[in-house]
C-alpha cells in the first residue's frame, strides 16, 4: 500500500475519532477499563502511548480483546517501538516530534502513521516525504488555535490533529478549524481517575467529548 492510500487511512481514522484521548496506562488491568469506558461513552479511538513498561502489552491486548477499537501507539521514538507496535497490531503510529531518520522509518511503514511536529519547517518537511495527515505538538505551547489558523493558507492540503494542552472548554474551536481533522487530549483519563478506577468519570467525559465533536460537525 502506498504512503498516500495510508496517509488516506489516517486521515479517516481520525476524523472517525474526533477527539483523540491519549492514555497512558500501568496496568493490564487500567487498560481494559479506561478503553471499555472509552468505548461506552462513544469514544472509538485511542492514543495508547508507549511511556510505560506494559504499554506494548496492553496495546496487544486490547487488539485481542477489543477489535473494534482502533489504537494508535503514541509516544514513538525509536525502531524499535515502531516495529513493536506494528507485531502488537497498532492500528496506526504517532510521534511527538520526528526526526528524519524516524520519518523514513514511519514513511515505509505498512500501516498508517501521524508523525509529530512544532513549527512550519517540520510540517512541510514532512510533507515532503508524503505525510498529509500530522499531530500538531505541543498544540498550545507553539500557538494553539493561532498557529493552526496561520498554517491553513500556506499549507492547505495539510489535515492536523492538535495536541497538548487542549481541554474540553476549548476543544470545540479546536474542532471548528477547517485544517483540523481530529483533537488529542488526555482530559478524560487523568491519571488519578484510572489509579483510583474512578471509570464512571471517564465514560461520562467521554460522553460529553463525544457530544462536542457532533456539535462540532453540525451532527
Amino acid at each position: 500500500m502506498t504512503i498516500a492510500e495510508l496517509q488516506t487511512q489516517a486521515e479517516q481514522i481520525l476524523h472517525d475519532a474526533g477527539i483523540l484521548p491519549v492514555v497512558t496506562v500501568d496496568t493490564l488491568d487500567q487498560a481494559r477499563r479506561v478503553a471499555d469506558a472509552l468505548l461506552e461513552g462513544g469514544l472509538p479511538a485511542i492514543e495508547l502511548t508507549l511511556r510505560t513498561p506494559i504499554a506494548i502489552e496492553a496495546l496487544a491486548l486490547l487488539k485481542r480483546e477489543l477489535p473494534g477499537i482502533k489504537i494508535g501507539a503514541g509516544t514513538v521514538l525509536s525502531e524499535l517501538q515502531l516495529r513493536q507496535s506494528i507485531d502488537a497490531g497498532a492500528d496506526f503510529l504517532v510521534t511527538p516530534g520526528t526526526p528524519a531518520t524516524l520519518a523514513r522509518l514511519l514513511a515505509d511503514a505498512p500501516i498508517p502513521a501521524v508523525p509529530g511536529a512544532a513549527t512550519p519547517t517540520e510540517l512541510l518537511t514532512l510533507m515532503g516525504y508524503g505525510f498529509r495527515v500530522c499531530k500538531l505538538f505541543p498544540a498550545t505551547a507553539v500557538g494553539g488555535l493561532t498557529m493552526l489558523k496561520g498554517l491553513a493558507g500556506p499549507l492547505s492540503e495539510l489535515k492536523l490533529c492538535p495536541t497538548g494542552g487542549i481541554s474540553e472548554s476549548t476543544a470545540g474551536e479546536f474542532l471548528a478549524q477547517p485544517n483540523v481533522v481530529c483533537i488529542g487530549g488526555s482530559w478524560m483519563v487523568p491519571k488519578d481517575w484510572l489509579a483510583q478506577g474512578q471509570w464512571d468519570k471517564v465514560r461520562q467525559s467521554s460522553a460529553k467529548a463525544a457530544a462536542i465533536v457532533r456539535q462540532a460537525r453540525g451532527g
